[in-house]
């Protein structure tokens, strides 16, 4: 059964109490607050390193004597419905949140957000990411600004590649479902995953879609038509299902399980996963240093040999509207686009919300395959109502139920009226 747990956002509008996407027309405070407040920024996921997390701390508590910084981490999961409960009033709300850039657009169309137009300039201008400032941008005026970015690549364990008799790194996508499927066969184990693929995650299943030359949906006069049953986008769902079934050893009811632990276990060959979870298999206590000589990377290749067109992952942060600590969390959004908070960001795996910090990234494989998965990187649909399509889980239904082997038209066909109403 699909699960319900996100309200569409006819709903998001009502229960948030506005009906424009300026900031103003909302009864709470756009500026000012008091000069010493306990400040509370919503990260999401284990996506922001520590150090990040620890020098926002530090650095804003010593700038504001007085005043604390407190994040709490929030789960990608069920994340719209939470920011929708949470941005209701000044009583619950956090004062800087993390959104998914996939999800912005349909939180700056209902005021969820204090207008940031006035800091673009000293929070980077130009030099932003164009697309996430677009996605955070209704009406002329920005609401939420980029945050990082972060396409993912193919982590590989070279001593599984060598075992297994495969000399080179797949340059394409045949190549690699070729090298995915031969590394499940020649482990011999029922639970091993030439490629890590949960039947859930669409996200990393969206690059098989896109490489066949489908998508989710596409702009239709004044509205939205998914396109999910089209004949290139079926042809996409069926190569996720074939790499699912003769490569995978993920739960099919699984979404973006964490692999680490069986990466470093040698139970999975391959897995596209952002840059930070080097740092994850590097960590002393929960990684798996020792192998770390055998971890290679490279960039999921696409059909015609280029990078193949993954997901262009990431996210904004904003100030809530009805936050009343406006001036303290605006600082907060300035410290978070600052080049030491995004130097850290980097040197993690994440690309920097301002351009020119790219070079900060390095010059090893990493930072290569970080560039090169980004080259033909794609977003969601930019439609203002997208976050819903995420938030009823359609697209995890959908692809978890291909997974298990149901029919892919009959599927696809069912997903795209699903889609067709939530976005029109």
């Amino acid at each position: 059964m699909r699960l319900k747990k996100t309200l569409a956002l006819a709903a998001v509008t009502a229960l948030l109490g506005v009906t424009s996407a300026c900031g103003s027309d909302t009864d709470e405070p756009s500026s000012g607050g008091p000069d010493k407040a306990e400040i509370v920024v919503w990260l999401n996921g284990a996506d922001t390193p520590d150090a990040a997390r620890a020098w926002l701390k530090k650095t804003f508590e010593d700038e504001h004597p007085g005043s604390t910084l407190t994040i709490e981490q929030q789960e990608w999961e069920g994340l719209v419905e939470r920011l929708t409960t949470a941005l209701t009033s000044a009583d619950q709300t956090p004062d800087v949140v993390e959104v998914g850039n996939t999800q912005a657009a349909t939180f700056t169309t209902v005021g969820a957000f204090s207008d940031l137009t006035g800091d673009l300039a000293d929070l980077g201008g130009d030099d932003l990411l164009q697309g996430f400032v677009e996605a955070g941008t209704a009406d002329g005026k920005t609401y939420a600004v980029p945050y990082y970015a972060g396409s993912t690549y193919v982590f590989y364990r070279k001593d599984l590649f060598e075992k297994a008799g495969i000399t080179e790194v797949p340059a394409t996508m045949a190549d690699f479902v070729t090298a995915a499927k031969k590394l499940k066969q020649d482990s011999g184990q029922g639970d091993f995953s030439g490629y890590w693929l949960p039947g859930k995650d669409w996200r990393d299943g969206a690059a098989f879609l896109w490489d066949a030359g489908g998508d989710f949906a596409e702009p239709d006069g004044d509205g939205w038509k998914a396109t999910l049953s089209t004949p290139d986008s079926i042809k996409g769902l069926e190569a996720f299902q074939d790499l699912y079934t003769s490569a995978s050893g993920a739960p099919a009811d699984a979404n973006e399980s964490d692999p680490v632990t069986p990466f470093c276990a040698g139970k999975i060959g391959m897995m596209s996963r952002p840059g930070w979870v080097y740092g994850m298999l590097t960590d002393p206590e929960s990684g798996c240093p020792d192998l770390a000589e055998q971890v290679g990377v490279f960039a999921l290749p696409g059909s015609d040999g280029e990078p193949a067109p993954v997901l262009l992952g990431g996210s904004n942060i904003a100030v809530s509207a009805k936050s009343p600590n406006q001036d303290l969390a605006h600082d907060v959004v300035a410290l978070m686009l600052s080049e030491d908070y995004q130097t850290i960001l980097a040197e993690n795996g994440l690309t920097p919300a301002r351009q020119s910090y790219a070079g900060k990234l390095g010059d090893d494989e990493f930072a290569q395959a970080t560039i090169e998965a980004a080259s033909n990187a794609k977003l969601t649909p930019a439609a203002a109502s997208w976050a819903t399509v995420e938030g009823k889980f359609v697209l995890e239904d959908l692809f978890s139920r291909i997974a298990q082997g149901g029919d892919v038209t009959k599927l696809a066909a069912e997903a795209d009226q699903q889609i067709d109403s939530e976005l029109n």
